[in-house]
């Protein structure tokens, strides 16, 4: 394990940046406060973490059936909660420096150019590939409560619109500065995520057991239930990446020798870590237990009634996605406003971040629309780019800094998470792939 400078012979290190670069990061969005405290780690944690995963967790359950679920969901979180420790550690890990972005952790332990291309590309697909995600539950979300409280009495409205409405909430709130000016919206949107998860496995209980409920695999053929079994290990990889923002949230806390930053970075990340259980298992196994293999993809789509209960569900849904785009938007805008100020010297200001900021949810607003297969999607990115920088990316990047003993406990645990990881990168894809293929047959643009 790395050391820590101790307070008594501890030197600040020398500030070698010019009146320039320090005026840059005191402006990108990461680097620009640092007065966050324990509890912003936890509702960032819940925020970035329960998103519109917990939502397809039965619908995972009917494609890995009970026994491979459980086994599955428990692995995971035991997993994620290691590596997402190791993350933490490894912040502060050389005395004096701040990981402050996943990138700079992965320049260090991969060399300067190596390590960019093996993060950024990456985080940039969770994140983005997130931030579509959530454009596409957010106005499926919408429509749902829109339809719910019209009952078939209103006019139809495509989910095209949908998206567009919730879209036009982040034009505005993405022009916040930095994390911390988004630490209201993201307490909101933890507290909703803990609500809406205890409506739909409380709904899905009093509802009880539908009648000729089916236990078995979700697929009636050989091959449906391989490619279901695979697509169920992307949704449940899905579901644990908040790793891809967590250096960036522990950038935000306050650090010194005394009271280094991964201290209230942890108590948080543990208190997270218990929301999140509360959230995921209950959902998962109540959602799957009540309805089988009939369960839609969003566990609020297969629950009608009590009507007034389904609707605020849903509109929670919303608040909470509306939390966690922001989240992980930040890091984003942070790579691209770097890139600009930084590589192609923009002036930082008030323009830039505006045109930047517009264009981006623009973007995201445009593909969620246009490619709105939310089951498919979440199994195909879920295992293609969340399994490395959640699963075993930080474990490669531990052997590399820490250099545990050969065949030690620590060098065992990482070299089993780096198995499975890699295994659940390649097969998960394939299994969304396919459902995104069977989607689009049937899929009619723009509808």
């Amino acid at each position: 394990m790395g050391t820590q400078a101790s307070p008594e012979n501890y030197t600040p290190p020398k500030d070698e940046r010019t009146e320039r670069e320090k005026a840059i990061d005191d402006w990108l969005p990461i680097t620009s406060s640092r007065k966050a405290k324990w509890w912003y780690s936890a509702f960032h944690n819940v925020t970035a973490m329960v998103g519109a995963g917990v939502l397809t967790l039965p619908y995972a359950m009917s494609e890995l059936g009970w026994g491979p679920g459980i086994a599955v969901m428990i692995l995971s979180w035991i997993i994620t909660v290691y590596t997402l420790w190791q993350m933490v550690e490894m912040h502060e890990m050389v005395p004096g420096k701040r990981f402050d972005r996943y990138h700079e952790l992965g320049q260090y332990a991969f060399g300067d150019k190596l390590g960019l291309w093996i993060i950024v590309p990456q985080q940039l697909v969770v994140e983005v590939s997130l931030n579509i995600v959530y454009m596409v539950t957010g106005g499926n979300s919408l429509k749902k409560f829109h339809d719910v409280i019209c009952d078939g009495k209103c006019k139809d409205i495509k989910l095209t619109y949908f998206i567009m409405i919730f879209a036009s909430v982040h034009f505005v709130l993405s022009q916040l500065p930095n994390f911390n000016s988004i630490s209201g919206i993201s307490l909101a949107a933890a507290v909703m995520s803990l609500s809406y998860s205890t409506i739909a496995w409380g709904a899905s209980l009093d509802k009880g057991k539908s009648a000729n409920v089916d236990y078995s695999l979700r697929a009636s053929t050989t091959t449906g239930q391989v490619f279901g079994f695979l697509a169920g290990l992307g949704d449940v990889a899905f579901s644990y990446s908040g790793h891809n923002v967590v250096l960036e949230i522990q950038a935000t806390i306050p650090s010194t020798p005394e009271k280094p930053s991964k201290k209230a970075m942890w108590k948080g990340v543990v208190v997270a870590y218990i929301v999140i259980a509360a959230c995921y298992f209950p959902v998962a196994m109540v959602g799957y237990w009540a309805f089988g293999n009939s369960v839609d993809d969003n566990i609020l789509i297969t629950l009608n009634k009590p009507k007034w209960l389904i609707a605020m569900a849903n509109m929670m849904v919303v608040v909470h996605v509306i939390g966690s785009y922001q989240v992980y938007a930040m890091p984003v805008f942070d790579m691209m406003e770097t890139l600009l100020v930084k590589k192609m010297k923009f002036s930082p200001g008030l323009t830039l971040r505006l045109i930047t900021r517009t264009v981006y949810v623009a973007f995201t607003m445009f593909v969620g629309i246009t490619f709105p297969f939310f089951g498919g999607l979440i199994g195909f990115f879920g295992g293609l780019a969340f399994a490395p920088t959640t699963y075993f990316l930080p474990c490669i990047i531990w052997l590399i800094i820490c250099k545990p003993r050969r065949f030690s406990l620590s060098w065992f645990t990482n070299w089993i998470c780096i198995v499975l990881g890699v295994i659940l990168m390649i097969l998960a894809p394939i299994g969304g792939l396919r459902q995104i293929i069977i989607s689009a047959k049937t899929y009619k643009f723009y509808s």
